[in-house]
């Protein structure tokens, strides 16, 4: 896994190349340069941390090629698009499969260094969010069987009777039951604990858990 974030930067052109790499070296920024979307399939790692700057049109792989291959491939990193020929239907059709901008070559440095840092905190959110994600399926992990079959319900907005009811359980036995789930969940409230039920479910409008204090 990178130690630090990283803009690859994936275009034909050296020229883009060392513009792309002076622009955003001055800002402390560090860039891996491809000729070649291969070139960054070969090299890419997962746990890589950072965005990705694409050119449309590349030799062999294209650069909406490569955007799809990402997707289906599990990689994550936030795609700034550069290019000079974009169209309106392109620039829509990339924008909905989830690229955070097109920015028109020649491009403003600003407007560069401005799309990057915007990528960068994207990626820097969606890492937390992974690593929440990952500390509550932990906690979920440690519930038992029958521990997991209370929390849905509980979740689902049930009161101990009818969970006691469906499960063939006492009134008391639930009551134990769910104070165990809201322990190892570390869920100080039942709200607490349907965000987390959300968050577990990866979804991309999934409401994430409070922090931790």
């Amino acid at each position: 896994m990178e130690s630090e974030p990283v803009v690859c930067l994936v275009d034909d052109d050296p020229k883009i190349l060392r513009l792309v790499s002076a622009i955003l070296g001055e800002c402390g920024i560090p860039v891996r340069t491809f000729a070649t979307a291969q070139q960054f399939l070969d090299d890419y790692r997962p746990g890589t941390r950072g965005c990705l700057l694409l050119d449309i049109q590349l030799p062999g792989l294209s650069g909406t090629d490569l955007h799809e291959r990402m997707a289906a491939d599990d990689i994550d990193l936030p795609v700034v698009f550069l290019t000079a020929t974009a169209d309106v239907p392109t620039t829509v059709t990339i924008m909905k499969r989830g690229a955070l901008d097109v920015l028109q070559k020649p491009f403003d440095a600003d407007a560069l260094v401005a799309a990057v840092k915007n990528a960068l905190a994207r990626d820097a959110a969606n890492a937390a969010d992974a690593a929440r994600r990952a500390e509550v399926l932990d906690r979920a992990a440690r519930l038992t069987p029958r521990e997991r079959e209370v929390m849905n319900l509980v979740v689902r907005g049930m009161a101990n009777k009818l969970i006691a009811r469906e499960l063939g359980l006492s009134d008391r036995t639930v009551e134990i039951h769910r104070g165990r789930v809201m322990e190892k969940m570390r869920a100080d409230s039942i709200a607490e604990l349907v965000r987390m039920s959300m968050f577990m479910s990866g979804g991309p409008n999934a409401a994430k858990p409070d922090p931790e204090p």
